[in-house]
C-alpha cells in the first residue's frame, strides 16, 4: 500500500500548546496528584440565570432544531448592535455590519481566508494569541512578527513598523486589552492603528474579548472615526458573559468586509443552534450590575494571584486589565518554561509560561483568574511551600 502523507500545511503548525498540556495534566490527575490549573482562560462562572432559562425554554420548542442562517438570526444581530451602541457608543447596521461567529478562534480562520492569499504578509504580535500565527501559517500567509515590549507599554513601535517592507502586507492582528500582557486599550492607540492601516492598505483586525473584565471603561476600535473602512473587530461572549463553551462571538466591520467573511463562513459551517443564539441575545442585555458583580469576584481572585507573583518574586503591572495576571520572572528562574514546569511537577500547580505567546514572553508567566478562590489560595500555599524548599 502506498504510504499516506498528511498535507504539507501540517508541517507549519504543532498541536496547540494548551491542548497537549491539558492531556498531561489529566494524566497527572489520574495518578491522584490533584493539579490546580491556573493556565487556561476558561471562565468558571456561569452566564446569567435568564440566559440559561432562555436556552432551556427555547430548546423545548419543536421547531428550533433545524439548520439556521449562517448570517445568524436577526434577534442576535440586533442584540449585538444594541450592545455596541450601549457600551461603546458605536452604531452598527445589524443587517449588514455584524456577522455572528462560532467563537473568535474560528473567526481568526474565517477572516484569514477572506483576506489572505498564499504568500501575503500578515503582522503578528509578539507576544500574542498563538492562533494568529498558527492560522496564518495554515492558510499559507507569510507571518511577520512585530514586537510588543514592556518598555513601550506593550504597544506597537510604529517607527519600527514603518521601516518594514509593507508592500505585501495585507492584514495586522491586534488585541487590546491585550492578551497575554493585560495592557489596556486607549483611543490614542486605536487612532494610530487606524491611521497606519489606512496609509498602507493593511486591514486592522482587532480581537476584543476582554474589555469588560477588570476594566472600568470598555473601548472598541470602531469608536474611532473612519475605523470601519479598514478595521474588522471581533468580540466574544466567552469572557464577557461567561459563555466559553457556547461558542458565540461576532465580527463587525463595513458591509463589504462582512460580506467577504460570510462567503467564507457559509462554506465552512452551517450556523449555530437557534436556542443558543436566542439565549446569547438575552445575555447581551445584562445590566451594569451583572458585570460589576462578576468583576467583584475577579478582583478578589486577582489579589491572590498577585500574592502568588510576589511569592515567586515576579514583577507585574497592577494596572493590567483582563482575566489574567502577567508577571516578569526573576533571572534566577531562567526561562519561563523552566519555571512553569518546576511549579507543575513540584507544586502541582500549572501556570502558563510566556514563551508560548512568542519570544518576547520568554521571561514572563501568566496566571489565569478563572479558578475559584479556594483553589487560588491552595495554589498560593503550595507555591509558597515550594519556594521555601527551593531556598
Amino acid at each position: 500500500m502506498k504510504k499516506i502523507e498528511p498535507a504539507l500545511r501540517l508541517n507549519t503548525v504543532n498541536e496547540y500548546y494548551f491542548s497537549g498540556k491539558l492531556k498531561e495534566i489529566a494524566q497527572m490527575n489520574a495518578k491522584g496528584l490533584q493539579v490546580i490549573n491556573l493556565g487556561v482562560g476558561s471562565p468558571d462562572l456561569p452566564p446569567s440565570e435568564t440566559t440559561i432559562e432562555t436556552l432551556c425554554q427555547s430548546a423545548k420548542q419543536p421547531d428550533v432544531h433545524g439548520y439556521q442562517p449562517c448570517a445568524g438570526i436577526p434577534e442576535l444581530r440586533e442584540a449585538f448592535a444594541d450592545w455596541y451602541k450601549r457600551w461603546y457608543s458605536v452604531d452598527l447596521n445589524p443587517d449588514t455590519e455584524i456577522q455572528p461567529l462560532i467563537g473568535s478562534k474560528e473567526g481568526v480562520l474565517h477572516i484569514s481566508l477572506a483576506f489572505l492569499n498564499p504568500g501575503d504578509g500578515v503582522l503578528i504580535p509578539n507576544p500574542g494569541y498563538p492562533a494568529y500565527s498558527s492560522i496564518s501559517n495554515l492558510v499559507g500567509a507569510k507571518e511577520i512578527p512585530y514586537d510588543l515590549k514592556e518598555e513601550n507599554n506593550w504597544q506597537p513601535d510604529f517607527d519600527a513598523l514603518e521601516k518594514l517592507d509593507l508592500s505585501n502586507i495585507k492584514l495586522m492582528w491586534v488585541n487590546y486589552p491585550n492578551m497575554p500582557t493585560g495592557a489596556p486599550a486607549s483611543k490614542e492607540l486605536f487612532r494610530k492603528l487606524i491611521a497606519f492601516g489606512k496609509k498602507w492598505g493593511i486591514v486592522i483586525c482587532h480581537d476584543n474579548p476582554y474589555s469588560f473584565i477588570l476594566n472600568d471603561h470598555p473601548l472598541s476600535m470602531l469608536e474611532i472615526e473612519g475605523a470601519k473602512e479598514i478595521c474588522v473587530e471581533m468580540n466574544s461572549l466567552s469572557k464577557s458573559q461567561n459563555m466559553p463553551g457556547w461558542r458565540i462571538a461576532m465580527a463587525a466591520s463595513n458591509s463589504l468586509f462582512i460580506e467577504w467573511i460570510l462567503k467564507v463562513k457559509s462554506n465552512i459551517d452551517s450556523g449555530q443552534f437557534r436556542p443558543m443564539m436566542l439565549a446569547a441575545a438575552q445575555a447581551l442585555q445584562a445590566p451594569e450590575e451583572w458585570y460589576r458583580n462578576m468583576n467583584e469576584v475577579y478582583k478578589k481572585r486577582r489579589k491572590i494571584a498577585e500574592n502568588i507573583m510576589k511569592v515567586l518574586d515576579c514583577r507585574f503591572d497592577p494596572k493590567q486589565s483582563g482575566m489574567f495576571l502577567w508577571g516578569k520572572i526573576p533571572e534566577k528562574y531562567g526561562h519561563s518554561k523552566d519555571l512553569s514546569d518546576k511549579i507543575l511537577y513540584q507544586a502541582n500547580v500549572f501556570v502558563a509560561p510566556g514563551f508560548i505567546f512568542g519570544s518576547n514572553g520568554n521571561q514572563y508567566i501568566r496566571i489565569s483568574l478563572c479558578c475559584k478562590e479556594d483553589q487560588l489560595k491552595e495554589s498560593l500555599k503550595r507555591i509558597t511551600e515550594w519556594t521555601e524548599n527551593e531556598l
